[in-house]
């Protein structure tokens, strides 16, 4: 009988897409950035979000700092218009972080499915964003008041899809395998992570991706949840 439901953030309730790229628009216009000849914010967003997943990739795999994506993304993608200028970098990075985690766009029905599970079973997030910044976006949500325990890898010093995260997260709120479920949107490292513990995954697949795996469940929708749980 399942007692725990584990969310990721981003992506999943967090609609990091949109809220993202607000910000990112933002910054654009705050520094105006077609004086150093980014006439196409939507070009300069599209570069930056290639080189920022890529940052992450390594960040997940620990080839890289968390310092190190943070600073590195930005420059990266100012060099494509070979710009140097690091100060700039520096804090349109700053910036980003400061505004971005401040949004509040939500998927839709996010906020009625957690009101049903939550009358039902205990609710908790394991992320791999950053601690802090994750805080302040489920604060600015009004999310936090949904969730038990709010677990960050930062925190925990292991990431998804390591076992060792949902290993912890299972002991640190008192469930076995059997009583917990994961939901994510990212399909290896959210369901394949938890299925490889053990833990039943539910897959979130808005854009309804193609794919060769076996989820033990999938939702295009997250008031699909509703008939699940």
């Amino acid at each position: 009988m399942k007692k725990h439901i584990f969310f990721d953030l981003d992506r999943t309730l967090w609609d990091f897409e949109t809220n993202s790229h607000e910000t990112l628009l933002e910054i654009c216009e705050k520094y105006n950035l077609t004086n150093l000849g980014i006439n196409n914010y939507a070009d300069f967003i599209k570069k930056y979000k290639d080189i920022n997943e890529k940052l992450w990739d390594l960040y997940r795999d620990n080839k890289i700092t968390q310092k190190d994506l943070r600073r590195d993304r930005f420059q990266q993608t100012l060099s494509q218009y070979q710009i140097t200028d690091f100060q700039l970098s520096e804090k349109i990075g700053e910036d980003y972080i400061d505004i971005c985690p401040r949004k509040t766009k939500l998927f839709p029905y996010t906020i009625e499915v957690l009101d049903y599970l939550q009358s039902k079973y205990q609710l908790h997030i394991i992320t791999n964003g950053f601690h802090k910044t994750q805080h302040i976006k489920l604060e600015h949500s009004n999310l936090t008041p949904y969730f038990h325990q709010i677990i960050t890898s930062e925190k925990v010093g292991v990431k998804k899809p390591n076992p060792k995260i949902f290993e912890f997260s299972l002991s640190k709120v008192n469930a076995s395998v059997e009583e917990s479920v994961y939901i994510g949107d990212d399909l290896e490292v959210d369901v394949l992570g938890c299925q490889n513990c053990g833990i039943d995954g539910v897959y979130f697949n808005p854009k309804k991706i193609e794919h060769q795996e076996n989820p033990k469940y999938e939702i295009s929708c997250l008031s699909d949840l509703k008939g699940l749980f």
